[in-house]
């Protein structure tokens, strides 16, 4: 989001979705849009997210993008206003990336692309990071936050969760470690398949994490849910999250896990060693 002009120096000020308290825009973004009232997380983009979690990042698979396999009336022209406005092709952005020195996979969902839902672009890109991961012996990290399987596409978004899961699988077997970070809403069938597959399931505090919405629990059962159903505090009761994270200390811990798990500290660029020693070696 472009900065606000404020040519009088007058401080800018922005009111928690939440408790609806009004914070300084500064100090609200100096704590990576926290509430400094209530501690609820705002909603960020995949390049704030990367760049508030992130050593280095190499964006991969950024080319693959939805087509509009069943013409549903008016979703082309819906990607495309999308493309625009966000700056992204996809809802996710899936690379390689170094926390706190330790290399791995990162995917970051963005809920400002069609509220991260996930189609056969989403799918795709997923799968190939799984894939990537695998040969060069990394981990994998995502981070969630999707409203579930794209309706526009139909049949071919379900298929997605069989076929990411089948890369988890994968990743799995080869010994590999695959960590998720439960965001603000993690729903539908992203939440149903790979966002709950994780070795390790981290979540932010308050997020909101489970397959159908309240209402429609509430009305096949026949009872009253709990006021915090469905939270990542509730989700951590009942045993489906491991652990709840503040935004500050995700890094950190991501890396700890990683180093625990026996990952390796990220390569150092050795060029110039090399080239003073009398060129570089040649593999």
């Amino acid at each position: 989001m472009e900065p606000e002009q404020n040519p009088e120096n007058i401080e800018l000020t922005t009111v928690c979705p939440k408790c609806k308290k009004t914070v300084a825009q500064n100090e609200y973004n100096n704590n990576l849009k926290v509430c400094p009232h209530c501690g609820s997380c705002a909603r960020l983009t995949a390049r704030e997210r990367i760049a508030m979690t992130t050593d280095s990042f190499e964006e991969l698979f950024g080319g693959i993008i939805s087509a509009n396999p069943l013409e549903f009336e008016g979703y082309s022209e819906k990607l495309a206003r999308l493309r625009a406005s966000t700056g992204l092709n996809e809802a996710v952005v899936t690379g390689r990336a170094v926390i706190k020195g330790q290399p791995c996979m990162l995917a970051v969902m963005d809920s400002n692309f069609m509220m991260a839902s996930m189609g056969s672009a989403v799918g795709e890109k997923l799968t190939r990071l799984f894939e990537q991961a695998v040969e060069e012996r990394l981990p994998v990290v995502i981070f969630t936050a999707s409203g579930g399987a794209r309706m526009h596409e139909g049949t071919l978004s379900l298929m997605q969760m069989a076929k990411v899961s089948a890369a988890v699988g994968l990743h799995s077997d080869a010994g590999l470690l695959y960590i998720t970070v439960l965001c603000d809403p993690t729903t539908g069938g992203v939440e149903a398949s790979f966002a709950m597959l994780g070795d390790v399931i981290l979540a932010e505090p308050g997020a909101l994490i489970g397959f159908a919405g309240r209402r429609v629990i509430e009305g096949t059962i026949g009872k009253k849910l709990p006021d915090d159903f469905q939270s990542a505090e509730f989700q951590l009761q009942h045993g489906f999250v491991d652990a709840i994270v503040a935004r500050k200390d995700l890094p950190e811990k991501l890396a700890l896990i990683m180093s625990l798990s026996g990952g390796q500290p990220a390569a150092q660029d050795t060029t110039d060693e090399a080239e003073s020693e009398g060129g570089a070696a040649n593999e």
